[in-house]
């Protein structure tokens, strides 16, 4: 029997996307969540901030390179078993982390936490767009899911502060996996059995040449910010990642099996989509870095004072996930994620140009709210293009390709420019902050300039 992702008995799809999304909150938290507890790590591990890097990369790399195989793992082998087992992996690796008793063993726990990610994730968004296959349902549906995600993101922050202040910063993995063992045993009551498994092969080299990308690309970027950096070392890490990224295309041609079917690509409405996402989520990241960072050394806030601030920030983010579908009846998919684009752009800009000397209420919170309203209708916009038209035998490969973009494109755009703005080739008196958030906000303009270069010509 197909899996339909409906429910096992008669329980609400709505409780179904309530459980999925505790999922994604969890997953979505844990991108930020060690942020302000890095300091408190590296003072028990004696590690400096190049070393640390990793605990944050680490896992947003992995997550997002395995997120295209998870996908179709999902396809090949049932969505509530790939649910449920990166469910458990998600868990099991938060675990490992909490109780890592040095940095090496916390990296590899992290990398086990994106491999769960990469794993659950794209099986819990193929059974929305499943569960939900009315436009506006899934509208909704979508709109929720993206908010939470958002949120997530947005609270890491607060609970990184308050754990890591009140009680350890192991505390910050520790609380996952209770939570996580009440979404497994939700998936296995409501979701359907998956019906047989499907024998074919694992495009293992194609999943590698996506991992090793973008790991060679931060390095390498990474490297050549340093005060002091290893050239070669580092231009032949940056070489290396643009060799993967050129051969993944012919790896998959001759691959009976294909990660990314080539048929996928001729899809052009996904494409556009999943390529305005990757461009929309650097720049969005980027900012999340940099806002900290102004909040705590140029504000001088505290951890929690500093999580406190984004809680504004989050709310409109909801308000704004929450209203998506009217706007999307209202002015189409195409003119819903150009509105989002054009109003994170603008949230940016005024962020870049405020003086660090004025009021956080009439600098900073403008911005904040400009560029959270953006994500909110922008990323659905997105996620609906991308998962435009999807079966039975796609849902799958379209929801990890359209993870993979976000995440992947989320820690390549904080690397590459925030790597740029800061590093010592941009020239003295330079403002790092100003030339980053420039970065990112040209990444904004390419993103909407591909938009509407694509939007079909009206008859």
């Amino acid at each position: 029997m197909p899996v339909t992702g409906r429910p096992r008995w008669s329980a609400s799809r709505w409780t179904i996307l309530t459980f999925l999304a505790l999922l994604q909150f969890l997953v979505a938290v844990d991108v930020t969540v060690v942020n302000i507890a890095l300091p408190a790590i590296g003072a028990d591990f004696d590690a400096d901030a190049r070393r640390l890097t990793w605990v944050v990369t680490g896992y947003t790399v992995v997550g997002g390179g395995l997120l295209m195989i998870g996908g179709r793992l999902a396809d090949l082998f049932g969505r509530r078993r790939a649910l449920v087992a990166g469910a458990v992996l998600f868990g099991v690796a938060s675990l490992g982390a909490g109780v890592a008793p040095s940095l090496p063993l916390l990296v590899l726990a992290r990398f086990g936490q994106g491999a769960g990610e990469a794993l659950a994730l794209p099986a819990a968004m193929s059974v929305i767009a499943l569960v939900f296959p009315e436009a506006r349902a899934r509208s909704r549906a979508l709109g929720v899911w993206a908010a939470v995600a958002s949120c997530g993101l947005v609270l890491g922050f607060l609970l990184s502060g308050l754990l890591t202040e009140l009680l350890h910063w192991r505390w910050v993995f520790l609380v996952n996996p209770p939570l996580v063992a009440v979404v497994v045993v939700a998936c296995l009551l409501l979701l359907r059995p998956d019906g047989p498994v499907t024998r074919a092969p694992v495009d293992l080299p194609g999943a590698a040449l996506l991992v090793a990308a973008p790991l060679l690309l931060i390095f390498g970027v990474i490297g050549l910010g340093d005060r002091e950096p290893d050239v070669p070392l580092a231009g032949a890490a940056v070489l290396g990642a643009l060799v993967c990224a050129v051969a993944f295309r012919p790896v998959e041609r001759r691959a009976a099996h294909p990660l990314l079917p080539l048929t996928f690509l001729r899809h052009r409405e996904r494409v556009v989509a999943n390529g305005a996402t990757a461009l929309f989520s650097a720049a969005l990241s980027t900012t999340f870095f940099l806002l900290t960072l102004h909040l705590q050394e140029e504000r001088g806030l505290s951890p929690i004072a500093a999580g406190a601030a984004f809680l504004p920030f989050a709310v409109a983010l909801v308000a704004a996930g929450l209203g998506v579908p009217r706007v999307v009846e209202r002015l189409g998919i195409t003119r819903t994620a150009l509105l989002g684009l054009v109003a994170t752009g603008t949230g940016i800009a005024v962020l870049a140009l405020v003086p660090a000397a004025s009021p956080w209420a009439v600098g900073v919170l403008p911005g904040m709210l400009l560029v959270a309203s953006g994500m909110g209708v922008g990323l659905v916009a997105l996620q609906n293009a991308a998962l435009h038209g999807v079966t039975e035998a796609d849902a799958g490969i379209a929801s990890g390709v359209q993870r993979c973009a976000d995440q992947l494109g989320g820690s390549g755009g904080v690397a590459l420019y925030v790597g740029v703005g800061f590093s010592p080739l941009s020239g003295p008196g330079t403002d790092p902050f100003l030339v980053a958030y420039a970065c990112a906000l040209a990444g904004i303009v390419v993103a909407a300039g591909v938009l509407l270069l694509s939007r079909p010509p009206r008859r």
